[in-house]
């Protein structure tokens, strides 16, 4: 059992010790022309090729001394737990992502989860059940089944478990489990939570937020300083989650100032961090045609401890962030990129970077404008490729969920 005080992070920079990844599986054999649009996905990506992409990821964390988790080999452990098993059972066919089995498809597949061993419930959680895979073994017919297609799925499969950023993110000490907007995710998070639930890795941790509560997503927070926490708000975030969030740190005293920065509500800035990452303890790249008019709205809280609180009048989102940090400025990184280019590297993830320490940043090989920026800007970069991994739009920060950073504070 490992030390919950082994975990928690206070900033985007802090050396990166541990991390929780998912390597893309059956999930991504699922996706079809039909149905990659409804599950996020822009196209329908090579799998093997994905998975080698995904390793080399992994392998250059691990050559940085990060230490590597993977969600599914959490997950499978924490279903050894009988209330653990019980629980997810009943949220998965219980929960509006149930609600259209009827009853003699929904006992059918209790009856199966029930008797799968964890290491094959894990993988009818996360890559699904089609109807022709229960058809056959229903004692007599449904409608439900008999009316939806061989290839309908009764339990969706969960291709974005890819980017375990979105599900969850880890505070100084403790985890908080987001809320995820888009119906294709939802069951993502209760996932994440069962974990840090069950698991004994995680036993002792305390939680924040949850699954039931508004919108949060992980790709929004951004740590920028101890006690400095911007959170985006547009096509994912609600002005609500963001609130709940900023009352929840304040009292629980992990935060002095919340930044909640409108986004666009686009799939192309669906989160902050598809278009600003930090790169240093001062320095953040960001997309170009957004730095000049990014806002933000400075919220603290009235006292110390106390979820009352107050709201700034909005301010660029540089200059408010520099004052919460309480540092001179915040260095925007200029990519020095013409629109069309920035926009293209935009949309290929080339803002969205994994820090592993000040001045050190994993990014995806193609964005070679940005990559070449940040180099000049003195921050090592290290390249790894992602023209599959990418179809479901996202980079390196996405893709990985810190779970232990050495402080800054």
């Amino acid at each position: 059992m490992v030390n919950p005080a082994a975990h928690g992070a206070d900033s985007e920079v802090g050396r990166l010790r541990t991390v929780l990844l998912h390597r893309p599986g059956p999930e991504l054999q699922r996706l079809t022309p039909r149905n990659n649009d409804r599950l996020l996905f822009d196209g329908i990506p090579w799998v093997a090729r994905a998975q080698e992409e995904h390793d080399a990821f992994a392998e250059a964390l691990r050559s940085h001394d990060v230490e590597v988790l993977y969600l599914t080999e959490l997950l499978t452990e924490a279903l050894e737990v009988s209330a653990a098993r019980a629980a997810v059972i009943d949220t998965t066919l219980t929960g509006p992502s149930g609600r259209d089995l009827g009853d003699p498809v929904r006992e059918h597949l209790r009856a199966m989860f029930r008797a799968a061993t964890p290491e094959e419930l894990t993988h009818l959680l996360t890559a699904g059940v089609r109807n022709d895979e229960v058809r056959s073994g229903l004692a007599s017919g449904t409608l439900v089944t008999s009316l939806l297609s061989d290839d309908t799925f009764l339990v969706d499969p969960l291709p974005n478990l890819l980017f375990t950023r979105d599900s969850s993110f880890w505070l100084p000490d403790r985890v908080a489990v987001t809320s995820l907007a888009m119906p294709a995710r939802r069951r993502e998070t209760q996932l994440t939570e069962l974990i840090y639930h069950y698991h004994p890795r995680f036993a002792g941790t305390e939680r924040l937020h949850g699954h039931h509560l508004e919108h949060v997503e992980g790709g929004d927070v951004l740590l920028l300083a101890p006690g400095v926490i911007a959170v985006g708000v547009g096509e994912r975030t609600t002005p609500a989650g963001a609130e709940r969030l900023a009352r929840q740190v304040f009292r629980a005293g992990l935060a002095t100032t919340v930044l909640a920065v409108p986004i666009a509500q686009e799939r192309a800035t669906m989160h902050l961090d598809t278009v600003c990452t930090m790169v240093d303890v001062d320095k953040v790249v960001m997309y170009p045609n957004v730095a000049d008019h990014l806002t933000a709205y400075a919220v603290t809280a009235r006292e110390p401890g106390s979820t009352v609180i107050d709201v700034a009048p909005p301010e660029p989102f540089l200059v408010a962030a520099a004052k919460a940090m309480q540092i001179d400025t915040l260095h925007l990184i200029d990519t020095g990129l013409d629109p069309v280019t920035a926009e293209r590297e935009q949309w290929d993830d080339g803002n969205n970077t994994l820090a592993l320490a000040p001045r050190l940043a994993v990014a995806y090989e193609r964005n070679d404008g940005t990559n070449a920026r940040l180099e000049e800007e003195g921050i090592e970069v290290i390249r790894i490729a992602g023209s599959e991994l990418g179809s479901g739009r996202g980079g390196p920060r996405c893709m990985s969920c810190p779970v232990a950073r050495d402080p800054l504070g």
